[in-house]
């Protein structure tokens, strides 16, 4: 399968995801064409990242970090951040999308380390196994995507050096970005729109090519790639209102995925008051409210290679 990371950059495991909230209703998209979106996404949850790159050096101490590499990479915000905490690592950014990789070596020579970069184009899962022997491996959202979870790790845990660290961004709390009444509708929409992305990620899950029945036991499934457990930490994206432009647009673009997709799995009031948040012209609409706010959390698990 050809994948990109959703929310964000980082991954989108174009990702934006935490937990299996909203984001999970913007399968589907064409992901070069919302590179911008990505990218800004990204930076807005950059914080996340570099919590994560502070935990792995502190995990590593003094073993050498010489190569990096960022599995569903997107447009190149995380592997960003992993060139600025690893200063002497050469890195490699991997992606579905060669629009999306073209932003990612664009970003990196324009925060000047172009001359460390390599990007790749993979199919995955089948792409993982010709991985070069890397330090450490970072994959935000992706794992859930391909169908045999566990058989990924195995083979990411494959191309780590003996001590490297694999760390793998899946789960945490959904992203909220809304009051609980927010002056129309029933309250509670976003609690609602949670449980219908849990119904549609299963359904989902059952559909993808070679779906294998997991228990998501992550630091459990890290063991059975053959590597140490070595913990879990969930690292928080708090954006409180008001939102400047750039966190209002990308929240927009997120509802509109939810607008164009979630409309099956909700009743006809629901979908109402989703129209009237996308509703420019609406006083109580995302385009003009005033307690639109970014909270979610990521949790990441990892692993090292004994």
């Amino acid at each position: 399968m050809s994948t990109s990371t959703e929310h964000s950059g980082q991954g989108h495991g174009h990702g934006h995801g935490h937990g299996h909230g909203h984001d999970h209703f913007e399968q589907g998209y064409d992901w070069a064409e919302q590179a911008d979106r990505l990218e800004t996404e990204g930076e807005l949850r950059i914080g996340e990242v570099e919590g994560a790159a502070d935990w792995i050096a502190g995990m590593l101490g003094e073993h050498p970090v010489r190569r990096v590499v960022d599995i569903g990479s997107g447009p190149g915000v995380a592997i960003g951040v992993f060139a600025a905490r690893f200063g002497d690592a050469t890195l490699e950014a991997v992606d579905g999308s060669a629009g999306l990789l073209e932003r990612a070596a664009a970003r990196a020579r324009r925060l000047g380390f172009g001359d460390r970069l390599t990007t790749s184009v993979r199919d995955l899962p089948g792409g993982l196994d010709t991985l070069a022997p890397t330090d450490v491996l970072w994959s935000s959202r992706v794992v859930h995507h391909l169908g045999d979870q566990a058989g990924a790790l195995r083979r990411m845990a494959a191309a780590l050096r003996p001590g490297g660290v694999l760390a793998i961004a899946e789960g945490g709390l959904s992203a909220r970005t809304l009051p609980r009444d927010i002056g129309m509708g029933t309250p509670g929409l976003e609690v609602r729109l949670e449980a219908a992305a849990q119904d549609w990620f299963a359904e989902m899950r059952a559909v993808t090519p070679d779906a294998t029945a997991t228990v998501e036991d992550w630091p459990g499934m890290l063991a059975g790639a053959g590597l140490t457990p070595c913990g879990t930490r969930s690292f928080l994206v708090d954006h409180p209102a008001p939102l400047d432009d750039a966190a209002r647009a990308v929240v927009l673009e997120i509802w509109r995925g939810i607008g164009e997709r979630a409309a099956p799995l909700l009743g006809d009031s629901d979908r109402a008051t989703i129209d009237r948040l996308l509703d420019p012209a609406d006083p109580l609409g995302l385009h003009q409210r005033q307690d639109l706010f970014m909270l979610s959390a990521t949790t990441v698990f990892a692993g090292r290679a004994r």
